[in-house]
Protein backbone atom coordinates (compact mmCIF):
# COMPACT_ATOMS: atom_id res chain seq x y z
CA UNK A 1 0.00 0.00 0.00
CA UNK A 2 1.39 3.36 -1.14
CA UNK A 3 1.64 6.49 1.42
CA UNK A 4 2.67 8.76 -1.24
CA UNK A 5 1.25 12.46 -0.71
CA UNK A 6 0.00 10.76 2.63
CA UNK A 7 2.94 11.32 4.74
CA UNK A 8 2.62 13.23 8.15
CA UNK A 9 3.85 16.57 7.41
CA UNK A 10 2.58 16.42 4.00
CA UNK A 11 0.34 19.32 2.47
CA UNK A 12 -3.30 18.09 1.55
CA UNK A 13 -4.34 20.74 -0.83
CA UNK A 14 -0.97 22.57 -1.70
CA UNK A 15 1.30 21.32 -4.41
CA UNK A 16 4.71 19.56 -3.26
CA UNK A 17 6.78 17.44 -5.60
CA UNK A 18 6.77 13.43 -4.94
CA UNK A 19 10.04 13.48 -3.49
CA UNK A 20 12.99 15.66 -3.42
CA UNK A 21 13.48 19.61 -3.34
CA UNK A 22 11.25 22.32 -4.87
CA UNK A 23 11.57 26.27 -5.37
CA UNK A 24 10.45 28.83 -7.65
CA UNK A 25 7.56 28.31 -10.10
CA UNK A 26 8.41 28.17 -13.51
CA UNK A 27 6.88 28.64 -17.30
CA UNK A 28 3.13 28.63 -15.63
CA UNK A 29 0.65 28.93 -18.95
CA UNK A 30 -2.35 28.04 -19.78
CA UNK A 31 -3.58 25.81 -22.98
CA UNK A 32 -6.79 23.41 -23.92
CA UNK A 33 -8.01 23.36 -20.70
CA UNK A 34 -4.87 22.26 -18.76
CA UNK A 35 -3.10 24.28 -16.20
CA UNK A 36 0.54 23.71 -16.71
CA UNK A 37 2.91 24.63 -13.41
CA UNK A 38 6.81 24.14 -14.69
CA UNK A 39 9.04 24.21 -11.12
CA UNK A 40 12.79 24.51 -9.81
CA UNK A 41 13.35 20.53 -8.93
CA UNK A 42 16.03 18.76 -7.27
CA UNK A 43 15.72 15.42 -8.79
CA UNK A 44 18.32 13.58 -6.73
CA UNK A 45 17.98 15.26 -3.10
CA UNK A 46 15.91 17.16 -0.78
CA UNK A 47 18.19 20.21 -0.70
CA UNK A 48 18.70 22.78 -3.63
CA UNK A 49 21.25 21.74 -6.11
CA UNK A 50 21.14 20.22 -9.58
CA UNK A 51 18.23 22.46 -10.93
CA UNK A 52 16.01 20.82 -13.42
CA UNK A 53 12.54 21.93 -14.47
CA UNK A 54 9.61 19.70 -13.11
CA UNK A 55 6.43 19.42 -14.55
CA UNK A 56 2.85 19.23 -12.89
CA UNK A 57 -0.96 19.62 -14.81
CA UNK A 58 -4.07 20.66 -13.54
CA UNK A 59 -7.17 20.73 -14.93
CA UNK A 60 -9.01 23.46 -12.28
CA UNK A 61 -5.90 24.87 -10.30
CA UNK A 62 -6.07 23.13 -7.17
CA UNK A 63 -5.92 18.90 -8.41
CA UNK A 64 -2.48 18.38 -9.52
CA UNK A 65 -0.72 15.40 -11.58
CA UNK A 66 2.99 15.57 -11.79
CA UNK A 67 4.81 14.28 -15.04
CA UNK A 68 8.51 13.59 -16.15
CA UNK A 69 10.81 16.23 -16.21
CA UNK A 70 10.49 18.80 -18.67
CA UNK A 71 13.85 20.26 -18.82
CA UNK A 72 17.84 19.00 -17.49
CA UNK A 73 20.81 20.97 -16.98
CA UNK A 74 22.95 20.67 -20.47
CA UNK A 75 26.24 22.68 -21.31
CA UNK A 76 25.15 26.10 -20.83
CA UNK A 77 23.83 25.39 -17.45
CA UNK A 78 21.56 24.13 -14.98
CA UNK A 79 17.95 25.27 -15.64
CA UNK A 80 17.26 28.24 -13.67
CA UNK A 81 13.55 30.40 -13.50
CA UNK A 82 11.72 30.92 -16.49
CA UNK A 83 8.55 31.40 -18.15
CA UNK A 84 6.37 30.66 -20.60
CA UNK A 85 4.32 32.33 -23.34
CA UNK A 86 1.46 30.93 -25.84
CA UNK A 87 2.85 32.12 -29.41
CA UNK A 88 -0.67 32.72 -30.84
CA UNK A 89 0.92 34.32 -34.01
CA UNK A 90 3.94 32.60 -34.67
CA UNK A 91 6.09 34.92 -34.56
CA UNK A 92 8.67 32.61 -33.49
CA UNK A 93 8.30 30.42 -36.01
CA UNK A 94 7.58 27.50 -34.34
CA UNK A 95 3.56 27.15 -35.10
CA UNK A 96 0.80 28.94 -34.49
CA UNK A 97 0.06 27.97 -30.91
CA UNK A 98 3.53 26.88 -29.96
CA UNK A 99 4.00 27.63 -26.36
CA UNK A 100 7.64 29.24 -26.12
CA UNK A 101 9.73 29.59 -22.74
CA UNK A 102 12.67 31.68 -21.76
CA UNK A 103 14.85 30.40 -18.89
CA UNK A 104 18.19 31.07 -17.20
CA UNK A 105 20.86 29.21 -18.17
CA UNK A 106 22.95 29.41 -15.02
CA UNK A 107 26.55 28.90 -16.11
CA UNK A 108 28.43 28.96 -12.79
CA UNK A 109 27.06 25.71 -12.16
CA UNK A 110 28.72 23.59 -14.59
CA UNK A 111 32.48 22.80 -15.57
CA UNK A 112 33.71 24.03 -16.90
CA UNK A 113 32.09 27.41 -15.31
CA UNK A 114 29.82 30.20 -17.70
CA UNK A 115 28.85 33.00 -17.16
CA UNK A 116 24.63 33.18 -16.95
CA UNK A 117 22.40 33.62 -19.95
CA UNK A 118 18.93 33.54 -21.34
CA UNK A 119 17.78 30.35 -23.44
CA UNK A 120 14.71 29.50 -25.46
CA UNK A 121 12.72 26.06 -25.85
CA UNK A 122 9.71 25.13 -27.04
CA UNK A 123 6.85 22.78 -27.15
CA UNK A 124 4.71 22.02 -29.84
CA UNK A 125 2.27 19.28 -28.02
CA UNK A 126 0.61 21.69 -25.58
CA UNK A 127 4.04 21.64 -23.01
CA UNK A 128 4.18 17.79 -22.93
CA UNK A 129 7.45 17.72 -24.39
CA UNK A 130 9.75 20.98 -24.35
CA UNK A 131 12.74 20.87 -27.67
CA UNK A 132 15.86 23.68 -26.60
CA UNK A 133 16.27 25.88 -29.77
CA UNK A 134 19.98 25.01 -31.70
CA UNK A 135 20.55 29.04 -31.29
CA UNK A 136 20.67 29.22 -27.35
CA UNK A 137 21.51 31.66 -25.41
CA UNK A 138 19.29 34.28 -27.61
CA UNK A 139 20.03 36.58 -25.08
CA UNK A 140 24.16 36.72 -23.76
CA UNK A 141 25.70 37.91 -20.58
CA UNK A 142 24.57 41.10 -19.04
CA UNK A 143 26.36 41.49 -15.80
CA UNK A 144 26.62 39.29 -12.33
CA UNK A 145 24.27 36.11 -12.43
CA UNK A 146 21.23 38.02 -14.57
CA UNK A 147 18.14 35.39 -14.37
CA UNK A 148 14.90 35.14 -13.88
CA UNK A 149 13.11 36.29 -17.30
CA UNK A 150 9.14 36.45 -16.88
CA UNK A 151 7.89 37.25 -20.59
CA UNK A 152 4.61 39.19 -21.57
CA UNK A 153 3.04 40.41 -24.60
CA UNK A 154 2.45 44.28 -24.95
CA UNK A 155 -0.84 44.70 -27.16
CA UNK A 156 -0.23 48.15 -27.89
CA UNK A 157 3.97 47.98 -29.32
CA UNK A 158 2.55 44.60 -30.74
CA UNK A 159 6.26 42.83 -28.95
CA UNK A 160 7.04 40.67 -26.28
CA UNK A 161 8.31 42.51 -23.06
CA UNK A 162 11.06 40.46 -20.70
CA UNK A 163 12.43 41.77 -16.98
CA UNK A 164 15.39 40.41 -16.08
CA UNK A 165 16.99 40.66 -12.23
CA UNK A 166 20.64 42.05 -12.86
CA UNK A 167 21.80 42.62 -9.40
CA UNK A 168 21.11 44.17 -5.46
CA UNK A 169 18.14 45.53 -6.57
CA UNK A 170 18.39 46.46 -10.19
CA UNK A 171 16.29 45.23 -12.82
CA UNK A 172 16.38 45.79 -16.32
CA UNK A 173 13.78 45.43 -19.69
CA UNK A 174 14.16 43.92 -23.06
CA UNK A 175 11.94 43.72 -25.46
CA UNK A 176 11.65 41.66 -28.69
CA UNK A 177 8.95 40.84 -31.92
CA UNK A 178 10.12 37.31 -32.39
CA UNK A 179 11.63 35.95 -28.47
CA UNK A 180 14.32 34.84 -30.23
CA UNK A 181 16.06 38.50 -30.99
CA UNK A 182 15.89 40.84 -28.01
CA UNK A 183 16.68 45.05 -27.59
CA UNK A 184 17.43 46.97 -24.48
CA UNK A 185 14.51 48.92 -23.24
CA UNK A 186 15.17 50.45 -19.87
CA UNK A 187 16.95 49.64 -16.42
CA UNK A 188 15.40 50.29 -13.70
CA UNK A 189 15.07 49.63 -9.48
CA UNK A 190 13.14 47.98 -6.85
CA UNK A 191 14.24 49.42 -3.65
CA UNK A 192 14.28 46.47 -1.22
CA UNK A 193 13.79 43.56 -3.30
CA UNK A 194 15.58 41.81 -5.87
CA UNK A 195 15.36 38.65 -8.60
CA UNK A 196 12.17 36.71 -10.04
CA UNK A 197 10.90 39.76 -11.23
CA UNK A 198 7.16 39.67 -12.86
CA UNK A 199 5.69 42.62 -15.02
CA UNK A 200 1.84 42.05 -16.08
CA UNK A 201 -0.68 44.71 -17.08
CA UNK A 202 -4.20 45.15 -14.83
CA UNK A 203 -7.20 47.31 -15.63
CA UNK A 204 -7.53 49.55 -12.53
CA UNK A 205 -11.06 50.83 -11.23
CA UNK A 206 -11.56 53.56 -13.78
CA UNK A 207 -10.96 51.33 -16.42
CA UNK A 208 -7.29 52.45 -17.35
CA UNK A 209 -4.59 50.08 -17.95
CA UNK A 210 -1.70 49.77 -15.34
CA UNK A 211 1.50 47.67 -15.18
CA UNK A 212 2.84 45.89 -12.26
CA UNK A 213 6.37 45.63 -11.50
CA UNK A 214 6.88 42.69 -8.93
CA UNK A 215 9.90 41.18 -6.99
CA UNK A 216 10.36 38.30 -5.53
CA UNK A 217 9.75 39.59 -1.67
CA UNK A 218 6.23 40.27 -2.93
CA UNK A 219 7.16 44.37 -3.13
CA UNK A 220 5.79 45.85 -6.36
CA UNK A 221 5.02 49.35 -8.50
CA UNK A 222 2.25 49.94 -10.39
CA UNK A 223 2.98 52.48 -13.06
CA UNK A 224 2.44 53.05 -16.71
CA UNK A 225 3.66 51.26 -19.78
CA UNK A 226 4.80 52.48 -23.52
CA UNK A 227 6.55 49.67 -24.72
CA UNK A 228 9.94 51.34 -23.69
CA UNK A 229 9.68 52.97 -20.59
CA UNK A 230 7.94 51.59 -17.19
CA UNK A 231 7.15 55.52 -15.57
CA UNK A 232 6.18 54.46 -11.68
CA UNK A 233 2.88 56.43 -9.87
CA UNK A 234 3.17 54.40 -6.92
CA UNK A 235 5.71 54.16 -4.40
CA UNK A 236 7.41 50.63 -3.79
CA UNK A 237 4.66 49.12 -1.97
CA UNK A 238 4.29 45.54 -0.46
CA UNK A 239 1.80 42.78 -1.07
CA UNK A 240 3.20 40.04 0.44
CA UNK A 241 3.26 40.42 3.90
CA UNK A 242 4.30 36.96 5.61
CA UNK A 243 7.27 35.10 6.02
CA UNK A 244 7.30 32.94 3.44
CA UNK A 245 5.50 34.12 0.49
CA UNK A 246 8.49 34.19 -2.31
CA UNK A 247 9.37 34.11 -6.12
CA UNK A 248 5.69 34.22 -7.19
CA UNK A 249 4.74 34.09 -11.13
CA UNK A 250 1.78 34.97 -12.83
CA UNK A 251 0.16 32.50 -15.29
CA UNK A 252 -0.17 32.94 -18.88
CA UNK A 253 -3.02 32.58 -21.54
CA UNK A 254 -5.47 32.62 -18.88
CA UNK A 255 -8.57 32.07 -20.51
CA UNK A 256 -11.06 34.47 -18.48
CA UNK A 257 -9.43 37.66 -18.51
CA UNK A 258 -8.09 36.84 -14.44
CA UNK A 259 -4.76 37.36 -13.27
CA UNK A 260 -3.31 34.47 -11.66
CA UNK A 261 -0.43 33.89 -9.40
CA UNK A 262 1.50 31.30 -7.50
CA UNK A 263 4.23 31.72 -5.44
CA UNK A 264 7.03 29.27 -3.62
CA UNK A 265 6.40 29.07 0.21
CA UNK A 266 10.09 28.94 1.33
CA UNK A 267 11.44 28.49 4.42
CA UNK A 268 8.94 25.68 5.69
CA UNK A 269 10.19 23.11 7.99
CA UNK A 270 9.63 18.98 6.69
CA UNK A 271 11.24 16.92 9.07
CA UNK A 272 12.20 13.62 7.65
CA UNK A 273 9.69 14.11 4.44
CA UNK A 274 10.84 12.71 1.35
CA UNK A 275 9.97 16.07 -0.05
CA UNK A 276 10.79 19.53 0.63
CA UNK A 277 8.80 22.79 0.52
CA UNK A 278 5.63 23.37 -0.97
CA UNK A 279 4.21 25.89 -3.56
CA UNK A 280 1.11 28.30 -2.74
CA UNK A 281 -2.75 28.32 -3.39
CA UNK A 282 -3.26 30.00 -7.04
CA UNK A 283 -4.46 33.94 -5.82
CA UNK A 284 -6.16 36.05 -8.13
CA UNK A 285 -4.78 39.93 -8.19
CA UNK A 286 -6.77 42.79 -8.90
CA UNK A 287 -6.50 46.82 -8.64
CA UNK A 288 -8.23 48.55 -6.03
CA UNK A 289 -8.49 52.20 -6.69
CA UNK A 290 -6.27 54.26 -9.50
CA UNK A 291 -3.53 56.50 -9.94
CA UNK A 292 -1.13 57.10 -7.66
CA UNK A 293 -4.13 55.36 -5.05
CA UNK A 294 -3.96 52.09 -6.99
CA UNK A 295 -2.88 49.06 -4.95
CA UNK A 296 -2.87 45.39 -5.65
CA UNK A 297 -6.05 43.05 -3.90
CA UNK A 298 -5.17 39.24 -3.99
CA UNK A 299 -7.76 36.54 -2.69
CA UNK A 300 -7.64 32.63 -3.48
CA UNK A 301 -9.08 31.67 -6.89
CA UNK A 302 -12.58 30.58 -6.51
CA UNK A 303 -11.68 26.87 -7.26
CA UNK A 304 -10.67 26.42 -3.50
CA UNK A 305 -14.62 25.96 -2.65
CA UNK A 306 -14.59 22.82 -5.09
CA UNK A 307 -12.76 21.13 -1.55
CA UNK A 308 -15.36 22.45 0.70
CA UNK A 309 -17.13 19.68 2.74
CA UNK A 310 -18.34 20.13 6.40
CA UNK A 311 -19.65 23.41 7.55
CA UNK A 312 -19.51 25.42 10.87
CA UNK A 313 -21.55 28.15 11.64
CA UNK A 314 -20.93 30.68 14.71
CA UNK A 315 -22.88 33.98 15.16
CA UNK A 316 -22.43 36.78 17.31
CA UNK A 317 -20.88 35.92 20.29
CA UNK A 318 -18.28 37.91 22.86
CA UNK A 319 -14.93 36.57 23.36
CA UNK A 320 -13.83 37.39 26.82
CA UNK A 321 -10.27 36.35 28.60
CA UNK A 322 -10.59 33.24 29.68
CA UNK A 323 -13.77 32.54 27.51
CA UNK A 324 -12.43 31.47 24.34
CA UNK A 325 -14.25 30.43 21.03
CA UNK A 326 -13.61 27.00 19.26
CA UNK A 327 -15.57 25.66 16.19
CA UNK A 328 -16.93 22.11 17.02
CA UNK A 329 -14.60 20.39 14.47
CA UNK A 330 -11.34 18.13 14.66
CA UNK A 331 -10.15 19.11 11.02
CA UNK A 332 -6.45 19.92 10.09
CA UNK A 333 -7.67 21.43 6.73
CA UNK A 334 -9.66 24.10 6.99
CA UNK A 335 -11.05 27.52 4.90
CA UNK A 336 -12.04 29.78 8.01
CA UNK A 337 -13.84 33.23 7.13
CA UNK A 338 -14.67 35.64 10.30
CA UNK A 339 -15.90 39.24 10.98
CA UNK A 340 -14.18 40.38 14.05
CA UNK A 341 -14.85 43.69 16.24
CA UNK A 342 -12.04 44.42 18.64
CA UNK A 343 -14.31 46.36 20.97
CA UNK A 344 -11.70 47.14 24.34
CA UNK A 345 -9.90 43.99 24.21
CA UNK A 346 -5.93 44.60 23.78
CA UNK A 347 -5.36 41.31 20.92
CA UNK A 348 -7.03 38.45 19.67
CA UNK A 349 -4.97 34.93 19.37
CA UNK A 350 -6.23 33.00 16.69
CA UNK A 351 -4.77 29.62 18.01
CA UNK A 352 -4.05 27.34 14.73
CA UNK A 353 -2.98 24.11 15.68
CA UNK A 354 -1.40 24.79 18.67
CA UNK A 355 0.85 28.24 16.80
CA UNK A 356 -0.99 31.55 17.53
CA UNK A 357 -1.85 34.26 14.94
CA UNK A 358 -2.07 37.42 16.72
CA UNK A 359 -4.40 40.51 16.10
CA UNK A 360 -2.68 43.15 18.02
CA UNK A 361 -5.29 45.96 17.80
CA UNK A 362 -3.06 48.78 19.68
CA UNK A 363 -0.51 47.95 17.27
CA UNK A 364 -2.11 47.64 14.11
CA UNK A 365 0.09 44.79 13.71
CA UNK A 366 -0.86 41.05 12.80
CA UNK A 367 1.82 38.69 13.83
CA UNK A 368 2.13 34.91 13.77
CA UNK A 369 4.39 32.47 15.78
CA UNK A 370 4.77 29.64 13.65
CA UNK A 371 7.40 28.72 11.51
CA UNK A 372 10.68 30.60 12.79
CA UNK A 373 12.42 28.46 11.24
CA UNK A 374 16.90 29.00 10.23
CA UNK A 375 16.89 29.52 6.44
CA UNK A 376 13.96 31.64 5.94
CA UNK A 377 13.82 34.17 3.63
CA UNK A 378 12.52 37.00 4.89
CA UNK A 379 12.23 38.56 8.59
CA UNK A 380 9.43 40.49 8.32
CA UNK A 381 7.89 39.82 12.13
CA UNK A 382 4.71 41.56 11.38
CA UNK A 383 1.96 42.26 8.97
CA UNK A 384 -0.31 45.86 8.87
CA UNK A 385 -3.66 46.01 10.12
CA UNK A 386 -5.95 47.48 8.35
CA UNK A 387 -7.93 50.48 10.01
CA UNK A 388 -11.42 50.81 11.20
CA UNK A 389 -12.98 48.48 14.32
CA UNK A 390 -14.17 45.35 11.89
CA UNK A 391 -11.62 43.62 10.58
CA UNK A 392 -13.00 40.54 8.01
CA UNK A 393 -10.47 37.32 8.12
CA UNK A 394 -10.21 34.80 5.72
CA UNK A 395 -7.98 31.58 6.70
CA UNK A 396 -6.68 29.03 4.04
CA UNK A 397 -5.23 26.17 6.78
CA UNK A 398 -3.08 22.82 5.37
CA UNK A 399 -0.79 20.58 7.49
CA UNK A 400 2.23 22.39 7.64
CA UNK A 401 0.93 26.45 6.20
CA UNK A 402 -1.72 29.47 7.03
CA UNK A 403 -2.60 31.97 4.10
CA UNK A 404 -4.16 34.91 5.68
CA UNK A 405 -6.05 37.53 3.51
CA UNK A 406 -7.83 40.53 5.33
CA UNK A 407 -10.20 42.89 4.07
CA UNK A 408 -11.22 40.47 0.92
CA UNK A 409 -7.35 40.78 -0.14
CA UNK A 410 -6.01 44.09 1.12
CA UNK A 411 -3.85 42.35 3.06
CA UNK A 412 -2.54 38.89 2.58
CA UNK A 413 0.40 37.26 4.45
CA UNK A 414 2.23 33.80 3.61
CA UNK A 415 2.91 31.55 6.83
CA UNK A 416 4.89 28.32 7.01
CA UNK A 417 4.60 26.10 10.56
CA UNK A 418 4.66 22.76 12.23
CA UNK A 419 2.01 22.23 14.75
CA UNK A 420 2.09 22.70 18.43
CA UNK A 421 0.14 20.95 20.93
CA UNK A 422 -3.57 21.65 20.93
CA UNK A 423 -6.90 20.58 22.11
CA UNK A 424 -8.80 21.99 19.60
CA UNK A 425 -7.16 22.88 15.79
CA UNK A 426 -8.69 26.07 16.00
CA UNK A 427 -8.77 28.63 19.18
CA UNK A 428 -10.13 32.30 19.29
CA UNK A 429 -8.93 34.08 22.49
CA UNK A 430 -9.63 38.10 23.45
CA UNK A 431 -7.08 39.26 25.37
CA UNK A 432 -7.25 42.28 27.81
CA UNK A 433 -10.54 42.88 27.25
CA UNK A 434 -13.46 41.88 25.47
CA UNK A 435 -14.11 41.51 21.27
CA UNK A 436 -16.86 40.98 19.03
CA UNK A 437 -16.92 37.51 17.13
CA UNK A 438 -20.28 38.40 14.40
CA UNK A 439 -20.15 35.69 12.64
CA UNK A 440 -17.30 32.67 11.79
CA UNK A 441 -17.95 29.92 8.54
CA UNK A 442 -15.97 27.27 8.98
CA UNK A 443 -15.28 24.62 5.85
CA UNK A 444 -13.82 21.76 6.36
CA UNK A 445 -11.41 21.01 3.33
CA UNK A 446 -10.85 17.62 1.71
CA UNK A 447 -7.30 16.19 0.25
CA UNK A 448 -6.03 17.07 -3.67
CA UNK A 449 -4.36 13.41 -3.16
CA UNK A 450 -7.56 11.54 -2.71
Amino acid sequence: MTTTYQELHRPQFHFTAKTNWINDPNGLVYLDGVWHLYFQHNPESTVWGNMTWGHAVSDDLIHWRQLEHAMFPDEHGTMFSGSAVVDHEDTAGFGAGAIVFLYTAAGRHVDPPRQFTQCLAWSADNGMTLTKYEGNPVLGWIEGDNRDPKISWHAASRQWIMPLFLADDRFTLYGSKDLKSWTHRQDLRLEGDRECPDFFPLVDESGEERWVFWGANGLYRIGRFDGTTFTPETPVLTCENGRNGYAAQTWSNVPDGRCIQISWMAGGLFPEMPFNHQMSIPVTLELAGSGEAARLRRWPVREVESLRERKVRIEQVTIAPGSPVAPKTDAKLMDVSFTVRRGDGRALNVNIRGQALTFAWDEKEMRFAGGQAPGMVKGRAFAPLPEGESLDVRLLIDRTSVEVFLNGGDVSASYCFLPGAYERPLVLQSWQGNSTLERLELFELSSIWQ
